[in-house]
């Protein structure tokens, strides 16, 4: 007889049960966008009448709206429509990265409701000044979906490095190590709304946080398992395995930024040497063809466009950023033999000439010789509130009555 098993959970008790049917009942709703409530009686296999008692519940609680009538062609009468809630609770992310903060809110039903951006150079200050001008803004934001009957239940940053409970173990690129990013900005954002109700934060890697907006509202259509890629100063990597984010045994998987692809080549803030940041990150692309590795997303958009017009030192160097990105790759599609590699963050508008180099070290060097072209994807989500849509998603659906969140895996 086996021994060593943990010990099973408690009997499920009445309000478990019924806790688990909430949930059942907004995750029909989410998955279809509105139902009625037949609809998700035949989907979920309750009754109509325990399913009319869980709807107006969810509906005094503000989670679901009703909506006009549907029109089934059958005998009977319609049924009412059902949506997530435009108005009620919502999500707040912020994300915090070298060269600009972002806010997003998002309503219920995912929506990004209100986003503001703001430019500026985070590394090297003092972590609490950026952490403060990220309250500032998200207060704004608030704000402004305070205005639109909105009322955000839960924060979550997205932050580049190393972030496990709450707190930024290293983050190489803003010069931050064993930072509280959860208190000082929690702190700081009550200071910033005076009178209102001290939201509770959470703090995730914006890779990670990035990949879930992909998965979430993204064009990957089937696919549920995938490598992404945001080129940003750094590189950060997000793994996606059965619609489910992949952290690894102490949360910190998905770094493929810092890979060596050259254990002679240049020394990385992380202390190592040849990682592939130092090839494919955004401050060596705008390097490699003599702009200001510190211009951030203007320097990025002049890359392009130099790019585009067909300038050959361009072009060069973003070939050559994508052999090292393809090498870096394929040794993670060999090991983990994704549905495909999603580029993000600054590679989206890079793509095309990054993926041609990047495809022909990955059709070289995946043992399974599988590789496809199509397997290769730019992120179908664009500009810099991704990772804070996916933080200011996962906040407010993680409020949702138990089991309900498990719509997002």
């Amino acid at each position: 007889m086996k021994t060593n098993l943990a010990p099973l959970g408690p009997k499920a008790g009445k309000e478990s049960v019924r806790s688990h049917n909430l949930s059942l009942v907004l995750r029909a709703v989410l998955d279809e966008g509105e139902a009625t409530r037949a609809g998700i009686a035949s989907r979920v296999g309750l009754t109509r009448a325990a399913v009319s008692s869980l709807v107006d519940e969810l509906i005094d609680a503000g989670y679901l709206t009703e909506h006009g009538k549907a029109f089934s062609g059958q005998a009977g009468r319609p049924g009412t429509v059902l949506r997530m809630s435009r108005t009620g609770p919502a999500g707040l992310g912020v994300e915090i990265n070298v060269d600009y903060i972002s806010a997003s809110v998002v309503d219920l039903s995912g929506a990004d409701r209100f986003r503001l951006t703001e430019h500026t150079d985070n590394r090297g200050g003092p972590p609490a000044d950026a952490l403060g001008r990220a309250a500032q803004l998200a207060a704004r934001a608030l704000a402004s979906a305070e205005e639109h009957g909105l009322h955000a239940v839960a924060a979550e940053l997205a932050l580049p490095g190393l972030v496990s409970g709450g707190t930024v173990r290293q983050a190489p690129n803003l010069g931050w190590s064993q930072v509280a990013a959860e208190g000082v900005f929690a702190q700081a954002l009550a200071a910033a709304r005076p009178g209102h109700r001290a939201l509770p934060v959470t703090a995730e890697n914006e890779a990670n946080l990035a990949a879930l907006a992909e998965l979430w509202f993204g064009g990957l259509g089937p696919r549920r398992s995938f490598l992404y890629v945001s080129g940003e100063i750094g590189i950060g990597g997000a793994l996606v395995v059965d619609g489910e984010l992949f952290r690894g045994a102490h949360g910190f998987a998905g770094e493929i930024g810092h890979v060596v692809v050259r254990p002679d080549g240049p020394r990385c803030r992380c202390g190592a040497n040849g990682c592939l940041e130092q090839y494919a990150g955004q401050a060596a692309l705008l390097r490699a063809v003599g702009l200001d590795e510190k211009a951030g997303l203007d320097g990025v958009e002049e890359l392009a466009r130099r790019a585009a017009a067909g300038d050959e030192a361009t072009v060069g160097a973003l070939e050559d950023a994508g052999q090292m990105l393809g090498l870096a790759l394929s040794g993670a599609v060999n090991l983990l033999d994704p549905d495909a590699v999603v580029l993000g963050g600054i590679y989206r508008g890079l793509a095309r000439w990054l993926a041609a180099a990047a495809g022909r070290e990955l059709a070289q060097r995946v043992v399974s010789g599988l590789w496809a072209e199509d397997r290769l994807l730019a992120a179908s989500l664009a500009g810099t509130t991704v990772a804070a849509r996916g933080a200011a998603a996962h906040a407010v659906w993680a409020s949702l009555p138990r089991g309900a969140e498990s719509r997002l895996r």
